[in-house]
């Protein structure tokens, strides 16, 4: 036992003690899976072995948007060598539906396809080819019906999903009638494809009492279970979610996921074989939902110095065929569509607007970004009218610290860092140097144009569905002084598993590598709420160090009994506990609680505070606090062709007190590039009949590295904890760098704008394609000649 260590031992462990922990939190700790990632070692869904018998599932995809099923013929499918299996939903033994909120996605059609890529049925055969083939194989008969396709069309009509919601303050038109100028616009905004590595995928595996083991690629392991549940008429407590890692998500696996796990549970019951269903990229993204299109129309008063008198904005989204998460996603828009500045009497409109396509769903930023560029545009549009810098009339209009700090959904803006932030920026970026230098390049260069901009984000952290905001997490100590973490938020590269073994190694005073991370499972911490809205390490973070505070309070108890000792002269650094003047190691006294009888495992559980909203009124306090942030970049656009360049990218963006600066920087780089890419060459493509014609790589481009700017400099503001208690006064990171890649697309606008001298705005909708600054330019042109 410890006590029996001869003195040169209790040196060296006291030595060890006065070090401190090397690996705790604000420490840049690679990515507990950085070197599986990089060698294929890490074991994805796909990656495990197969079962003995285990079958695949194929669909069979509607090749209309809107149709009545007349006839289905399965008869060819049997004719494949393999074939097990062919399920429609007759064949589901319980609820038909998986709404995420309320019902309208049917598992499989029924009567009626409601848009081009839909499940009619799936295929379940020996190999994954022989499915494939089988599903093809299949001879269905419809009855075309008329489609909405069009968001304009669907607003026309009152085509909605959910009812329009309003959030208002003040009287608009009034304060848009005294304005001295008054803007107004359209424009519509872009969907944009996940495209996650890892396509959607799942395997469940049957057990005894109508068990079902289910590995699920999901951010929500919890709402896969219910689902599960519910489609094969079963309870909760007899579906067991295993999730160790996704190869990506980026909200497309919040509710989208549960529709291939729900498939093979179907599956695996009828024929009581592990079953596999694993998506391919075009079916993929045919079936499933994107980022939300946005319509935007707007009507804006400003003073003569730029600042909103009154604001006026329609918002209204492209939910697709049904309502998904649509309810929560366009009020998140809603909500920030201030962005950064404060509008005065304002009337803002979401509409969530129904069309004959996928159901659109969860996407980074949730909405936010949507609502964002609207604001943005309307700035750039602004200082077109006045002829002013951009940035002068966006630091004109940002919220105050004292005063004109009330957002138009009455919640107060706290702890506001962006006018100090874009001071930093302007002076780190040598914007006011390069504006002039850029208009002075613009001036003699007759085919080549610069652009510049230096946009802000607030962003607000937390679920708008208040309940969402709870976690729980599960922690157990061996007698070794080994830990195994279990908490209910899912890894999908973010590195949310990595920051959380770094807060209990802070707690409890050990190496990070003596914390094994297991795979989220819903039969060890129950009821999580999915891993999203930028909540993961804030909720799960939060509930882990409440369970690590438990169990070192446990310990301290403990030896306070032993040696007869107060609370306060127990302390634990670096792996080594200190009593009095005493000196043992973790495991020591891991050793010494079990023999003591002391328990070694803590549930934690976390909630956040002070979070209400009234929707009727449009009104409270949603979010717990913002993150802030601002970009500048600059573009180099080609006049003749419209091809451009992002030159050069400064970021300055805030994370409270970093849990790990190396993975809030990579998040904080991954973000701005996926923001530009939805906001310059991320483009969808339907055709007359409804069907996704941009279905896989080929004719759907993200950023590659070539479209990045050369130069990207990313810093993190420095010296800044949260003032909420977070935790440990941290900031999430996931979703607001997001929104910094709007400053790529007002740079290229920026660049446009100039061929008119800055007369006139551009108006471009997004994404700010080739062909669209080709056009764009072409109306700067036609404008400027006409002044003329």
């Amino acid at each position: 036992m410890s006590h029996n260590r001869p003195e040169v031992a209790e040196e060296v462990i006291a030595r060890q003690y006065r070090e401190g922990i090397q690996s705790g939190v604000g420490k840049s700790n690679k990515h507990e899976s950085a070197a599986k990632h990089v060698s294929g070692e890490a074991v994805f869904i796909d990656d495990k072995l197969e079962l003995p018998g285990m079958l695949h599932l194929s669909p069979r995809l509607s090749e209309h948007a809107h149709a009545r099923i007349r006839h289905i013929d399965t008869a060819p499918c049997y004719a494949i060598p393999g074939v097990v299996s062919v399920l429609s939903w007759q064949n589901v033994p319980g609820e038909l539906d998986i709404g995420p909120l309320e019902p309208g996605d049917p598992l499989l059609a029924k009567d009626v396809v409601e848009y081009a890529g839909q499940i009619v049925l799936v295929v379940a055969a020996e190999t994954p080819h022989a499915a494939r083939l089988a599903a093809d194989a299949a001879v269905i008969e419809y009855d075309l019906l008329t489609p909405v396709l069009d968001v304009r069309e669907a607003l026309e009509k009152q085509h909605f999903v959910q009812q329009p919601h309003v959030h208002q303050r003040g009287d608009v038109q009034a304060a848009l009638s005294r304005a001295a100028h008054r803007l107004q616009g359209e424009f519509h905004i872009g969907g944009q494809e996940h495209f996650y590595l890892e396509t959607q995928v799942a395997m469940v595996i049957p057990g005894e009492d109508q068990s079902l083991q289910v590995f699920s690629s999901t951010q929500n392991p919890t709402e896969v279970q219910k689902l599960v549940a519910s489609v094969m008429g079963i309870t909760m407590n007899k579906v067991t979610i295993d999730m160790r890692r996704m190869g990506g998500g980026f909200g497309g696996k919040e509710t989208q996921a549960a529709g291939v796990a729900c498939l093979c549970a179907v599956a695996a019951r009828l024929t009581g074989r592990p079953v596999k269903m694993r998506l391919g990229r075009r079916d993929d993204m045919r079936i499933t939902g994107k980022r939300h299109p946005f319509y935007v129309r707007y009507d804006v008063g400003v003073d003569e110095q730029g600042r909103f008198c009154g604001v006026k904005i329609d918002l209204a989204a492209n939910c697709g065929y049904s309502l998904d998460l649509s309810g929560s996603i366009v009020d998140r828009a809603m909500f920030h569509a201030d962005n950064a500045y404060y509008l005065g009497d304002a009337l803002i409109t979401g509409y969530r607007c129904r069309t004959n396509t996928a159901s659109n769903t969860a996407y980074r930023g949730f909405g936010g970004p949507q609502g964002m560029v609207a604001i943005e545009q309307i700035m750039d549009h602004i200082a077109r009218r006045l002829a002013l810098d951009p940035l002068e009339v966006r630091k004109r209009n940002y919220y105050g610290k004292e005063t004109r700090n009330i957002t138009h959904y009455h919640q107060r803006v706290e702890d506001n860092l962006l006018d100090e932030m874009t001071e930093m920026l302007e002076t780190s970026s040598d914007y006011a140097a390069r504006r002039r230098e850029i208009t002075l390049f613009n001036q003699n260069s007759a085919w080549l144009k610069r652009g510049l901009a230096l946009t802000p984000v607030k962003f607000g952290i937390s679920f708008t569905s208040s309940f969402l905001n709870q976690a729980g997490a599960l922690i157990l100590i061996y007698t070794d002084g080994t830990v195994q973490l279990n908490h209910g938020g899912t890894e999908m590269g973010q590195g949310l598993n990595t920051k959380v073994a770094q807060i209990v190694a802070q707690v409890l005073q050990i190496d990070v590598d003596q914390i094994q991370i297991t795979a989220t499972d819903t039969g060890k911490v129950p009821n999580t709420s999915p891993t999203a809205a930028s909540s993961g390490a804030d909720l799960n973070g939060k509930a882990a160090q409440n369970a690590a505070e438990i169990l070192r309070d446990r310990l301290i108890a403990m030896l306070c009994q032993l040696h007869s000792c107060r609370a306060d002269e127990v302390s634990f650094s670096n792996g080594i506990v200190k009593v009095q003047e005493k000196h043992f190691t973790f495991p020591d006294v891991a050793q010494m609680a079990w023999l003591n009888q002391v328990p070694l495992s803590a549930t934690g559980y976390y909630k956040v505070p002070g979070i209400h909203y009234d929707r009727e009124a449009g009104r409270g306090t949603p979010f717990y606090y913002f993150a802030y942030g601002a970009a500048c970049v600059e573009s180099l656009v080609d006049t003749l062709t419209g091809e451009y360049r992002l030159l050069r990218a400064d970021i300055l963006h805030d994370v409270g007190a970093s849990l790990n600066p190396a993975i809030d920087i990579g998040q904080v780089e991954g973000g701005f590039v996926q923001g530009a890419g939805w906001l310059t060459c991320e483009e969808l493509v339907w055709n007359a009949q409804g069907r996704l014609m941009t279905d896989g790589p080929a004719s759907y481009k993200i950023p590659a590295i070539g479209d990045m700017p050369p130069d990207l400099r990313v810093t993190l503001v420095e010296n800044r904890k949260n003032p909420k208690d977070t935790v440990f006064h941290s900031k999430a990171v996931g979703e607001p760098p997001f929104m910094l890649g709007i400053a790529a697309w007002c740079a290229i606008q920026d660049a446009v704008a100039s061929v008119g001298n800055y007369q006139q705005h551009p108006l471009l909708d997004a994404p700010a394609t080739p062909e669209r600054v080709f056009w764009g330019m072409e109306k700067m042109r036609t404008e400027a000649a006409h002044e003329r």
